[in-house]
């Protein structure tokens, strides 16, 4: 498995492995994944990675921005998606520290996650990266009639906007 960086070839893939994220109903508040077009024009053009296998993607990690203010150009959040069939090899986590990574490179300061208490997986990898919990968001949003709460985690870098 290589970890590389995405590209519109990724695309279809991509938008499957987040569909699947989708069906688990722990993963975002979104009910159907976008177009690829939508998809690429929320996401930062930097900072988009895929771990392939044999020409498969097996999951994919990128930011989307938090702001449009320059005074958080440096803070973005992160997405990370696993297939269903590649969960659980340490992938998630190999694509979240070389988007950490990658997001230095492009001087970003802090990362934030949103991520479901449900989803105790994801809170995991993200703690072991580094990130740290700052609070919880309680009935931030619906899905269907059911309201969630989200935790934000966050990870301050220790190299770029020192």
């Amino acid at each position: 498995m290589t970890i590389q960086p995405m590209t519109a070839d990724h695309g279809s893939q991509v938008l499957s492995i987040y569909e699947a994220g989708i069906a688990t109903g722990n993963a975002t508040f979104q009910t159907a994944a976008p177009s690829w077009e939508e998809w690429d024009q929320s996401h930062l053009k930097t900072c988009r990675l895929v771990a392939v296998e044999n020409n498969r993607v097996l999951g994919w990690a990128a930011l989307t921005a938090v702001s449009s203010r320059c005074v958080y150009s440096g803070v973005a959040e992160v997405s990370v998606y696993v297939a269903p069939d590649a969960r659980g090899k340490g992938i998630g986590r190999q694509l979240l520290e070389a988007l950490i990574r990658e997001s230095e490179l492009h001087n970003f300061w802090t990362l934030q996650a949103g991520i479901f208490p449900e989803n105790t997986g994801s809170v995991k990898i993200h703690e072991a990266c580094g990130f740290r919990i700052v609070g919880r968001r309680e009935r931030i949003g619906k899905m269907g009639d059911r309201w969630r709460d989200t935790l934000l985690l966050e990870r301050r870098s220790t190299q770029t906007g020192i």
